[in-house]
């Protein structure tokens, strides 16, 4: 629960069983902070605090830091319903700082989950602990990158996952190429091709991006994972909300900055949303959480200069990140940002309540269903216009092509036909099928969908 007390000015997340600072600590703390001795931290009032500590609404010691940020994590998953105890929840992890702290939060949330099972009686446990398991997606093949540099980073992500304890968190890696059918030999070949194909290396990294997501979705889909926890905090968010800007998103802008999103098979869930990567390199500082990343070369691409930028704005102003995301926040979400409403008796009831309260918030959200079949972002009127306008006897490629957001159409689709034509062939399978279910291919469903804005006979008579 968050500290919500009138004194406090620190912005904290203070557990309620957490013991507070005596009332003559506090005098001793702030009488030796008056003679000179030392500052101290802001929610104990008793401790020092640690060098750096990141936090843009005041410095803390060790412990409260720490405390603060998983309060941040924890309120978070309870108010947006993310995470309950019938779960199955797949961890993204590629081995940073945000995905390490991620994974790291999730395993103490279950072990906790786990001792109150255990100190139950035998007629009082109706309610399961939430399962955990740990994905890895190896992009070797789209990065190439060496084999011994992902040797060892495979090396380093197996005895991080092996040396948490009990209970046991099964670990997935899987190339990105697997996102191509089973029966697929040549599947490396054909990623290969269809990057190749991209010219724009803004495209070439955002097509990356979705092929990545259409991995994890596979992973959870096979193995019965109902929840994907993705390890993005504030300050990825913010980078995305000028970069989406930037490449024309606004309209999906608000699918892709809340706390879930459900548009996918898998819902998505983002837990660090109010985290900042400075907070979580910090933990991983102080706790001594091992990282795995690989070196990431010179890139050019309008994510990567965005993402520079923002960090020089966090450096000359410690809140410009929390600003960019709390502005955007004030964007209307769409109907899917939310976990679905679960309706089984089989599901304790005080799941199901708090998954209906957190549904209230988004009440007035937009309602979409027509989606880009390469990045998934919903559609606006105008993409559906000029998917309207297309003739019936039109190819596979071209309808494909029509039915992408303009985003898509300009960083990531060839410019030349003939080339759409091979770009199209190369695609993964599941995505194809994925565009051919939706309402994309139904005319007579678009036009129901943009009739208010097309013209009638008599309008276009002379």
């Amino acid at each position: 629960m968050a500290c919500n007390g009138a004194s406090c000015q620190s912005n904290c997340y203070r557990d309620e069983d957490e013991p507070s600072a005596k009332p003559d600590d506090v005098r001793s703390a702030a009488a030796a902070a008056d003679e000179g001795t030392g500052a101290v931290c802001v929610k104990c009032k008793a401790n020092e605090p640690i060098a750096a500590a990141a936090a843009a609404d005041g410095r803390f010691c060790a412990d409260c830091f720490r405390s603060n940020l998983f309060g941040k994590f924890r309120h978070a998953v309870a108010s947006n319903a993310m995470i309950s105890p019938a779960d199955n929840v797949l961890v993204a992890f590629s081995g940073g700082h945000a995905s390490r702290v991620a994974l790291q939060f999730v395993h103490d949330m279950q072990s906790k989950a786990q001792k109150n099972f255990d100190a139950s009686r035998d007629l009082d446990r109706s309610l399961p602990v939430f399962g955990v398991g740990v994905a890895f997606i190896d992009e070797s093949a789209a990065c190439l990158i060496p084999s011994s540099e992902m040797d060892g980073v495979l090396r380093d992500i197996k005895l991080m996952v092996s040396q948490l304890s009990p209970p046991h968190k099964e670990l997935h890696i899987f190339p990105v190429e697997s996102v191509y059918s089973e029966g697929s030999r040549d599947s490396r070949d054909r990623l290969k091709e269809l990057l190749d194909r991209v010219s724009d290396a803004t495209g070439k990294e955002d097509l990356l991006a979705h092929l990545r997501m259409l991995a994890l979705q596979k992973i959870a889909s096979s193995y019965g994972y109902n929840r994907i926890l993705l390890g993005s905090c504030t300050s990825r968010i913010a980078s995305h909300v000028l970069s989406a800007t930037v490449k024309g998103q606004g309209y999906s802008l608000p699918a892709d900055i809340q706390y879930v999103d459900a548009r996918w098979g898998v819902p998505l869930v983002f837990p660090l949303h109010d985290c900042l990567a400075q907070e979580l390199r910090m933990l991983c500082h102080l706790d001594g959480l091992k990282t795995a990343e690989l070196p990431n070369g010179p890139c050019s691409s309008i994510n990567s200069l965005v993402s520079s930028f923002v960090a020089l704005l966090q450096e000359e102003n410690p809140s410009r990140e929390c600003t960019i995301v709390r502005t955007a926040g004030k964007l209307t979400p769409f109907h899917f940002n939310r976990i679905p409403e679960i309706n089984d008796s089989n599901v304790p009831l005080a799941t199901r309540r708090r998954q209906k309260r957190s549904n209230l918030k988004l009440n007035g959200s937009i309602s979409s269903e027509s989606f880009c079949p390469i990045c998934y972002s919903p559609l606006s009127k105008s993409d559906l216009l000029a998917l309207g306008s297309l003739e019936t006897q039109q190819s596979a490629s071209d309808v494909f092509g029509a039915a992408c957001c303009s985003s898509c159409q300009f960083q990531i689709l060839p410019r030349d036909a003939s080339d759409i034509e091979q770009f199209y062939s190369h695609l993964p399978e599941a995505l194809v099928s994925r565009a051919k279910q939706t309402n994309k291919y139904d005319f007579g469903s678009l036009r129901e969908q943009i009739q208010d804005y097309l013209l009638s006979d008599s309008e276009t008579d002379p």
